[in-house]
């Protein structure tokens, strides 16, 4: 994220436009914006950090800033003083003495000969001939590379033992301009490109335009164009930049081993794959100039601009004559470029070119042209959603001509019923804005201030200490797991292929390596099982541990272990079990005991009978979603002596992690340390999942006696997750005429995979959310079924996400029947406190603070809302391809309070020590437990923000802290909190005496340093221990909540746009605002994943086919809300409850759901629109991708609507 908005800043000092404000940077906000819409993160929702960024910009509105949420409003407000000055001559760049010493490198870098690090650096086509035709040369060990960004997308099978870098070739970074065209070398930067193009005609311009999509900034930078161009050629690359240079009649020139060539670029591709020693030099794109000519390109991404790979790419150019005024356009030459649709690369629709020469363009000519292009568009088998990608390349060739005809709708232009002036500025191009609207509590500080997160500017600068960033101990080795990937069979063996990276291999740790009295255990916990660290001698599961590559570096360990080769055997097996239809056919199923299992409310069977309406069958089903953490699972291991092993590991669970290490040892639980600093994200992934990367690595040092790490490649990682639980709901459920629901029946099916894991607490969570309604009666039939699946853990807010969609799906299918407003039908069966109390028994609390019914009528019943939900019917009335919905989704979210220990000790100086037993995983828990300390003893010291800036809260060590218990459910930073007050109360009762002493005898206030040193000359004990334990009477607590979102969707390509997000959310007396609201937009964006994008796809065996950035697309900046707002209301104060505060963590990812349910409203709108005869209630599962939304729209809605104006045109010229 630095980097991105750096190289920003940078680029506009240094454009020629005028200076800008003092302390500001000539960026714009929308350039800050597109800065980092490649980048990746989980944790915040990107608002603050876009926010950051955008105030650099000159043109930035500073009461649109997050930040003014915690600027004092009325006599303080928004002041430019208050950020940051930003002086272009002040910034850190890359000293030029380091830059001078790199190209004295480079100049003197060997060519014929490789330097120490094997690198050849050819300084011309020559010099790269005659490292060609070297007796080393082999394609096999030798990788020659301009950029290798290419590496992103296609791993490296091996390693390599040189490399040739051709950066340097002064032909292959040629730029000339003519009257004909452009030509570009093979090695000029996509980034470079782009400017180029930019500066030109309009075909040109719109090149660049097309390339300012493709990837990221930071890859556009590094990343050259022909590298894309010729990974194209080689590979089945789905790339844009092909697709466009195709269509704009580009020509190449490439160098053979024996001569140099001309070609078209269609022609270049059709060739068989080069080899490598064909080199692409450059690249000529034709000035086609402006008379006469048009020139549209298309792309259809799960993200606008995140770098996100196309389902389908187009260009099209097209030479006309005639005036479109009058009977439009004719098509003199006209070229269709396709690609990325399943094909190995872009191709040309040559026989719809010719169909469309010489042809003026009307709705009988566009159907025709359609009609041929669905026999040439033709997904290879195997593609993903081969059906969905023929109907986008019609999307984009009606768009197309639909532009050139007359009086035809076009997409991009009118249409009879209404003009869509709404789209003159593109969705993905609105200015991301937000509002924040917080109350501060001032009772208990510094507790209730938002005070800067613990550790910010360490994890901002980079100098956070993770567990991979831990100095490499002495003769420290690397391990890399080796994965089955069959479902159910018999391991006969492992060996590995002859290569460079199998040489690399130390040693293979397996279970034959457990030590005698030790198991074979990875992850469990004694009241639910375990799951085994390998499989042995039968893999369960594809993604299974076998085991353990160790290396002397990490790369060597991760490429010997793609080496591995893997014999199984089925005999006597019986078939994989892998869907919930599967196992509930053979009776599969994980047990849940009494203890965790959800009880039914009211009788069922009266309910039904109450009823005036019913649906006796109704369906929805959930897909897993990944955690996509930013650190992957990773351990190092240090052997000690006495048989002892101290692990530094991410994790969430230090006490369950020393348990399981133990266990598999065969060593008592003392011998066990681990230390846990901080989490790179978590999300509950780094519970379960996070001990068996520890317990690999301490197995291998203990077996080996040398320190062993290991860091997870995001594939590897993906393929071991686990996840979210895959559910699926069928229904039954009474309602009355007037929308009051009277019964409802689930038959719940989850997917928990090979282990129980924390699966059998998940139908408890799942029912509590679905309980946010009162269905009069409530009763269900859960199945938690065992699959030969990677067991599923907690993913942030398990089972609850689930519950609660599932109760919207319910609801709007009652609304649709009834055909009732679905807001009409939520707020009547919102709960009473009467009704709370039944369904949630003791949770439920006190009258007053139940305030979910406050919230949702603030939200719901507010004349915004209503005149909103009236743009929006007045949106679809006017807009025939674009669909606008709008929905208010409430939640309620039950939590748990757990034993917590806490420790503070105040040291001889007067700085202060705190010990907890929940681990910082970046939600602020420990800029909590500061404040808290502060606040407990701030009766020894007034001020308290001098005492703050004395407390340090300290790593997690299993061994200073016992019973930790683990980090997760949203309230362990309260119960943290509460522990450090309990022992914060015993400080100060041993203190205030000698205190009061103090003062008596002087007369003044004791500053606190004196206070220390007369208390440790009197030897008192300045270290309290406490272990808090909630009230037997107050275990569990509801959070309460709800969203409107208004989402707009475009019927030709499926794709959503949330226009604005508005969030309400009960956070009781916040302990910090500005975390909490961290929290709270954090986990709104991750649902909003879970709900649209998040595709966590397995092939035919169980195994995870998207396993990386690639395939699997998080939220960006450029799909959230484009207007973001939260608001937190304080409830009624309760003193149960840790200084009258609630969770954050997990809650408001619930709110997601409201996105889902707006999509289905305007996808509802688009059927009205296109399907007249099909139904209006429909089933809508999780996620809701944009081949999802395409389909629930109609497929064929292109050809539905030019065969109306075929019929219209053909029934008027009767009448004529």
């Amino acid at each position: 994220m630095c980097m991105s908005i750096f190289s920003a800043l940078v680029k506009a000092d240094k454009t020629g436009d005028p200076a800008p404000t003092p302390g500001f940077s000539k960026l714009t906000c929308s350039e800050a914006e597109h800065a980092i819409s490649g980048n990746l993160c989980r944790c915040t929702g990107y608002r603050p950090i876009l926010d950051t960024c955008k105030s650099f910009a000159a043109d930035v509105d500073l009461e649109d800033l997050g930040l003014n949420s915690f600027w004092k409003k009325g006599t303080d407000p928004a002041d430019i003083d208050k950020l940051p000055e930003y002086s272009s001559g002040a910034v850190c760049t890359f000293p030029e003495f380091l830059k001078s010493e790199i190209k004295g490198q480079m100049k003197d870098a060997p060519v014929v000969n490789a330097g120490e690090d094997g690198w050849y650096h050819p300084k011309s086509i020559e010099e790269l001939h005659t490292l060609f035709d070297s007796d080393w040369f082999d394609e096999n060990s030798v990788k020659i590379v301009a950029s290798n960004t290419g590496a992103g997308v296609y791993k490296d099978p091996d390693l390599y033992k040189k490399y040739i870098n051709i950066k340097g070739i002064p032909e292959l970074s040629v730029i000339d301009r003519s009257n004909k065209g452009v030509e570009i070398g093979a090695a000029v930067s996509i980034s470079k490109a782009i400017e180029i193009f930019s500066d030109g005609t309009p075909v040109f311009r719109k090149i660049a335009s097309h390339l300012s999509k493709v990837a990221s900034p930071f890859i556009r930078n590094m990343g050259t164009i022909g590298g894309n161009v010729i990974m194209a050629q080689r590979l089945p690359f789905a790339s844009d930049i092909v697709t466009v240079l195709l269509a704009a009649g580009s020509t190449v020139t490439i160098q053979t081993a024996s001569k140099m060539l001309c070609l078209t670029l269609e022609e270049f591709l059709e060739q068989p794959p080069c080899d490598a020693k064909t080199i692409l030099l450059t690249i000529f794109v034709p000035d086609w100039g402006s008379d006469n000519i048009i020139f549209e390109t298309s792309r259809a991404a799960p993200r606008p601009f995140g770098n996100a790979v196309s389902y389908v790419n187009s260009a099209f150019l097209a030479r006309t004559s005639g005036v479109a005024a009058s009977e439009g356009l004719i098509i003199e030459d006209i070229c269709l470029a396709f690609g990325a649709y399943g094909v190995d690369h872009a191709t040309r629709a040559r026989k719809v070119e010719e169909f469309l020469k010489g042809k003026s363009v009307s709705a009988p000519v566009i159907l025709e042209a359609v009609q041929l292009l669905k026999d040439v568009v033709s997904p290879s088998e195997g593609t993903t959603h081969p059906e969905y990608r023929v109907s986008l390349a019609v999307s984009f060739l009606f768009s197309f001509l639909s532009a050139l005809g007359n009086n035809l709708n076009s997409p991009n232009g009118s249409c009879a019923n209404g003009p869509e002036k709404h789209i003159k500025v593109a969705n993905d191009d609105l200015p991301i804005r937000s509002r924040q609207e917080l109350v501060f509590n001032d009772e208990y500080k510094p507790v209730g201030k938002p005070i800067t997160k613990s550790g910010a500017e360490l994890q901002a600068s980079g100098e956070a200490v993770y567990v991979d960033d831990i100095p490499a101990p002495k003769d420290c080795l690397y391990g890399a797991f080796i994965y089955s990937t069959h479902p159910h069979a018999h391991i006969k063996s492992v060996n590995f292929r002859s290569s460079l990276a199998s040489e690399r291999v130390i040693t293979v740790i397996s279970a034959k390596d457990i030590p005698a009295g030790g198991k074979n255990v990875g992850s469990g916990w004694a009241m639910l099982g375990h799951e085994a660290l390998f499989g042995d001698p039968v893999s369960e599961f594809a993604g299974q541990n076998i085991g353990i590559v160790i290396a002397e570096t990490q790369k060597y360990a991760y490429m010997a272990a793609k080496q591995a080769i893997i014999e199984y055997s089925t005999e006597n097996l019986e078939p994989p079990i892998l869907t919930i239809e599967d196992a509930i056919q053979h009776d599969s199923y994980i047990p849940v005991l009494p203890v965790f299992a959800p009880q039914p409310i009211g009788d069922f069977d009266q309910g039904m009978s109450e009823a005036d309406h019913k649906i006796l069958s109704g369906e929805v089903k959930l897909e897993s979603q990944y955690y996509f953490y930013m650190e992957t699972q990773t351990a190092l291991a240090i052997p000690d002596e006495d048989n002892c092993i101290t692990v530094y590991v991410s994790t969430q669970l230090p006490e369950i992690t020393q348990n399981v290490v133990a266990d598999l040892l065969g060593i008592p639980y003392h011998n066990v340390r681990i230390i846990s600093r901080r989490v790179g994200g978590g999300f509950g992934g780094k519970g379960m999942k996070g001990t068996h990367a520890a317990c690999a690595c301490a197995l291998a040092a203990f077996k080996l006696r040398r320190p062993v790490r290991m860091y997870l490649d995001r594939k590897t990682d993906m393929i071991m997750a686990g996840g979210r639980h895959p559910m699926k709901a069928k229904y039954s459920v009474g309602f009355k005429s007037d929308g009051t629901l009277t019964a409802l029946h689930v038959d719940l099916g989850i997917n928990a995979g090979i282990a129980p894991d924390l699966s059998p607490l998940i139908p408890a969570y799942t029912i509590a959310s679905l309980k946010k309604y009162n269905w009069g009666a409530l009763a269900f039939d859960i199945k938690l079924c065992k699959t030969n699946m990677s067991s599923k853990s907690v993913v942030r807010a398990p089972g609850d996400v689930q519950g609660s969609f599932i109760a919207e799906a319910i609801i709007e299918h009652v609304a649709s029947v009834l055909g009732s407003d679905t807001n009409v039908v939520r707020r009547k069966n919102l709960h009473s406190i009467e009704s709370l109390t039944k369904f949630y028994s003791d949770s439920a609390g006190d009258a007053p603070t139940y305030s979910l019914v406050d919230i949702f009528d603030k939200l719901a019943s507010s004349p915004e809302y209503q005149s909103r939900a009236e743009a929006v019917e007045r949106f679809n009335g006017g807009s025939r391809w674009k669909k606008r919905g709008i929905s208010c989704v409430p939640i309620t979210y039950e939590v748990t309070l757990r034993p917590t220990p806490g420790k503070v000790s105040i040291l001889n100086d007067g700085s202060i020590a705190v010990e907890v037993g929940g681990v910082e995983i970046g939600q602020g828990l420990y800029t909590k437990v500061k404040q808290m300390t502060a606040f407990g003893l701030g009766e020894l010291c007034p001020d308290a923000d001098k005492l703050l800036d004395k407390v340090r809260v300290i790593q997690a060590d299993s061994l200073s802290i016992i019973q930790g218990g683990f980090t997760g459910g949203s309230t362990t930073s309260e119960s943290s909190c509460e522990a450090v007050r309990q022992a914060c109360t015993v400080l100060v009762k041993r203190l205030k005496p000698i205190k009061e002493g103090l003062e008596a005898k002087s007369g003044a206030p004791v500053p606190w340093s004196t206070l220390i040193a007369q208390a440790n000359m009197a030897s008192v004990n300045l270290s309290a221990h406490a272990f808090w334990t909630p009230d037997p009477a107050f275990v569990k607590y509801i959070n309460y909540g709800a969203a409107v979102s208004e989402v707009e969707i475009d019927v030709l390509t499926g794709g959503t746009t949330i226009l604005r997000s508005d969030l309400v959310y009960d956070c009781g007396q916040s302990l910090n605002p500005a975390v909490d609201l961290g929290q709270v937009e954090g986990a709104f964006v991750q649902g909003v994943g879970f709900f649209t994008n998040e595709d966590y796809a397995t092939n035919a065996d169980g195994l995870v086919v998207n396993d990386g950035t690639w395939t699997y697309k998080i939220p960006t900046v450029d799909t959230i809300p484009k207007q973001f707002n939260v608001e937190f209301i304080n409830s009624a104060r309760d003193q149960k409850r840790v200084l009258s505060s609630k969770a954050s963590g997990e809650p408001p990812l619930l709110l997601a759901a409201s996105v889902h349910c707006a999509m289905r409203e305007a996808i509802r709108a688009a059927r009205k629109e296109f399907k007249a005869n099909s139904p209006l209630t429909f089933q809508m599962d999780v996620p809701a991708t944009m081949a999802d939304v395409k389909e629930l729209c109609g497929l064929d809605v292109v050809e539905r609507h030019l065969q109306s104006l075929t019929s219209a045109a053909a029934s008027a010229a009767v009448k004529a």
